[in-house]
C-alpha cells in the first residue's frame, strides 16, 4: 500500500511504505544538509513550518521514527519525570 494505491499511507511501520519517484528525486535534490538536532537543517525546517500551517498549529516537529513520535505524544500526558503511564495494545 502506497501513495500509488488511491493517495493512501500507510503507517503501521517505518518501512512499510517506499518513497515514490517524486519523493526519491526531492530527496536527491536537496543541496546542503544540516544537523536538525541543533536546528541548522533547513529541510527539516520547512517541514515543520509546512505542517504546522497544515494541522493550524503554532509549531511543527520532525521525528524520525514513528516509535519517537508515538513515545513524545504519551510522554506529553506526564506530570513529572518517572511518572507511568498505562496504555492499551492493539
Amino acid at each position: 500500500m502506497g501513495v500509488e494505491d488511491g493517495g493512501r499511507v500507510d503507517l503501521r511501520s517505518d518501512t512499510v511504505t517506499m518513497p515514490t519517484e517524486e519523493m526519491l528525486a526531492a530527496i536527491s535534490s536537496v543541496t546542503r544538509f544540516g544537523d536538525d538536532g541543533w536546528g541548522d537543517d533547513e529541510t527539516v525546517k520547512l517541514l515543520e513550518a509546512e505542517a504546522a500551517a497544515m494541522f493550524q498549529k503554532e509549531a511543527g516537529l520532525f521525528t524520525p521514527t514513528g516509535i519517537m513520535a508515538n513515545l513524545i505524544s504519551v510522554l506529553c500526558h506526564c506530570e513529572k519525570r518517572g511518572s507511568e503511564a498505562i496504555v492499551g495494545s492493539l
